[in-house]
C-alpha cells in the first residue's frame, strides 16, 4: 500500500518545467494557501534549449519555482523533451504517480500549441490516458503492483495567450488567483534560463492574460480552466457568492 504520508489532495501536469507556472501557477498557490496537498509532475526536463547550459540548472529552477508557489511535491519524470509522444511507457509512468499520491484531482494541458513545442499536445494524451490507466484493474504488475486509484476530477489549463477560444469544447470557468498572481510570476521568474531580460514581455503578457480572464469573472485577477463535465450545484446561493 502507499504511503499515506506521499497522498496529494491536486497534482498539475506539465509537459516542460515552467509550462505549469504559465498555465495554473496562481491557483496552485491560492489551492496552498487554502490548505491542500498540491503536486506538480513535469513529464520532461525540457531540456536542451538555447538559454540553458544543462538540465541541472533547469532542475534548479523548477525546485525554486515549486518553493515560490508552496508546493509539497515536485517530480520530474525522465521523458524525452522534443521527442515526447503518448506511447505506453508514458502513459504508465504517469499512471504510477497517480496511484502513488492518490490525488482527488488532476490538472492538464488542455489543448494544442501552434507554433509552439508539439510536447504539449502529447502531454494532453498521456495525462487523459493516465488517469484512466491509474483505476485499472487487473494489471498490477504493470504498475510495480499499486493499488488502482480513482481520480474523482479533471481539469484542462491553457497556455494559449492569443486565442480567441482556448479550450474549446469543454466547460469554462475562472479561477480567482487574485492573492496569487504576484506569487505565480515569481515562480516563472525563477526560469532565468528560458524568460532572460529580452524576454521581459513574457511577464507583462502573463499578467495583462490574468487580468483579463480575472475581469470576465470578476476578479481582479484568475487562470482559465475547463472541465470535461458540465458543473452542477447543490446550493445555487453559495456557488455564485460563496
Amino acid at each position: 500500500m502507499p504511503d499515506l504520508t506521499d497522498q496529494l489532495d491536486v497534482i498539475a501536469v506539465g509537459a516542460h518545467p515552467d509550462d505549469v507556472e504559465i498555465g495554473v501557477g496562481g491557483t496552485l498557490a491560492a489551492l496552498v494557501r487554502q490548505g491542500y496537498r498540491v503536486g506538480v509532475i513535469d513529464l520532461t526536463d525540457g531540456e536542451p534549449t538555447p538559454g540553458s547550459p544543462g538540465p541541472e540548472v533547469r532542475l534548479a529552477e523548477a525546485s525554486a519555482a515549486a518553493e515560490a508557489l508552496g508546493v509539497h511535491y515536485r517530480k520530474t519524470l525522465d521523458l524525452p523533451n522534443r521527442r515526447l509522444f503518448d506511447d505506453f511507457e508514458a502513459r504508465v509512468a504517469l499512471a504510477k504517480e497517480f496511484r502513488k499520491h492518490r490525488p482527488r484531482l488532476v490538472i492538464g494541458l488542455g489543448e494544442k500549441t501552434p507554433l509552439a513545442s508539439p510536447d504539449h499536445w502529447q502531454a494532453v494524451q498521456i495525462v487523459d490516458a493516465a488517469v484512466f490507466y491509474a483505476r485499472l484493474t487487473k494489471w498490477d504488475e504493470q504498475f510495480d503492483h499499486l493499488p488502482p486509484h480513482v481520480i474523482s476530477a479533471q481539469l484542462y489549463y491553457t497556455l494559449l495567450a492569443t486565442s480567441p477560444a482556448p479550450l474549446a469544447g469543454l466547460v469554462h470557468f475562472v479561477a480567482d488567483i487574485s492573492e496569487t498572481l504576484d506569487q505565480k510570476i515569481a515562480a516563472i521568474r525563477c526560469y532565468a534560463t528560458q524568460f532572460p531580460p529580452h524576454k521581459e514581455y513574457v511577464f507583462t503578457r502573463v499578467r495583462a492574460m490574468a487580468e483579463q480572464h480575472g475581469v470576465s469573472a470578476g476578479f481582479a485577477a484568475g487562470e482559465l480552466l475547463a472541465s470535461p463535465r458540465n458543473f452542477g450545484t447543490r446550493d445555487v446561493m453559495r456557488t455564485l457568492f460563496g
